[in-house]
């Protein structure tokens, strides 16, 4: 089977699109977010509640950062199988409910939407297909606008959800700052896309597994990114916190191992760049993508919009060494675009 060329694969042509598909879709949702913002702080949720597979739950991870540091709200991840297997009833009324979805039509999600619903909660819907069944029983929506994604492995819908969660949160906060960051994000987005990762996928072509770490609201990036060297490179790869690793994983990493860094630029970054250098010391294979790191990247416009700028350039990254693996990032094996669980 012939391999098309790195700028030919769907992948790489729909993550390209991201920087303009969250601008256009900040512009687009503004109203209905700003709305839905001031009836949160009018009245505000007891705690939130997140719902999603996939790469949507790796946004979640995102949302649960974001609103816990911004607002200080707890937010727990639903596990789908309580609702749609076990059927167990649980006590959401006046929660927050966001379900993360790109097609909204997967039956555990929609059950458990279903039941948040009829407990009392809130539910509002991230969705990519606007007239999806998620959509219709959703309180409110907010369009992720990413257009058509054929490649399987999703990217500018996956950037599109943590960019409809940022919009929400500045303006729930009605933080000056973080409102300012969503105008310039886009041009940090394209400038992000241009940035040469090439020393990772030269690295990783003959790997057979490596760590991916982030910490706080980088944990999300280094989630995704797992998933993604998984699904497109048949690559194994496991995503931890750069705490968390310490607790009984870092024991593998040794001469050799590779590990991939993402620091965030906040209150994270420093432990995360001490732990990779630890790595360093026992001659483990270290990436660290950071704005002064091997893997460069831009300067964010506000941390919260760091994790945005390195899955942007991780994506293009991941498409070029899943070539160079001689896989085809659009067609991974055994998986369709669309997964639907019970």
């Amino acid at each position: 089977m012939s391999l098309p060329a790195p700028h030919d694969t769907l992948m790489y042509r729909e993550a390209a699109e991201a920087a303009d598909v969250i601008a256009a879709q900040f512009a687009r949702n503004q109203v209905a977010v700003e709305t839905l913002a001031a009836s949160l702080r009018a009245a505000p949720p007891p705690f939130v509640v997140t719902c999603a597979r996939g790469s949507s739950d790796h946004a979640a991870t995102y949302a649960k950062y974001l609103l816990e540091t911004r607002l200080g709200l707890v937010t727990a991840s639903a596990s789908p199988s309580v609702g749609s297997v076990y059927e167990a009833p649980l006590k959401l009324r006046g929660a927050l409910y966001i379900v993360i979805s790109q097609s909204g039509k997967s039956p555990d999600l929609l059950r458990n939407a279903e039941a948040a619903r009829a407990a009392g909660a809130r539910v509002v819907a991230l969705v990519n297909v606007e007239d999806s069944p998620l959509a219709q029983l959703a309180e409110t929506v907010i369009p992720l606008g990413a257009g058509a994604e054929r490649s399987v492995a999703a990217t500018k819908s996956y950037l599109a959800s943590l960019s409809a969660i940022l919009q929400l949160v500045a303006y729930w906060t009605q933080d000056v700052g973080l409102i300012a960051s969503l105008r310039a994000l886009p041009d940090a987005l394209r400038e992000a896309w241009n940035s040469d990762w090439s020393s990772l996928t030269d690295g990783l072509v003959p790997a057979h597994n490596l760590f991916v770490l982030g910490r706080g609201l980088g944990l999300a990036a280094a989630q995704e990114a797992a998933l993604k060297f998984k699904e497109t490179c048949g690559l194994h790869a496991e995503a931890y916190s750069s705490a968390e690793v310490k607790h009984g994983p870092m024991a593998l990493v040794g001469p050799g191992f590779p590990v991939l860094a993402f620091a965030q630029p906040d209150e994270t970054g420093a432990g995360t760049r001490a732990v990779l250098s630890e790595f360093a010391a026992r001659d483990a294979q270290v990436w660290l993508a950071d704005v002064g790191g091997d893997l460069p990247l831009p300067v964010a416009p506000h941390p919260a919009c760091a994790p945005l700028l390195t899955i942007q350039s991780f994506y293009r990254a991941i498409n070029a060494l899943a070539l160079r693996r001689g896989h085809n990032p659009d067609l991974p094996p055994h998986l369709n675009k669309v997964t639907e669980t019970v």
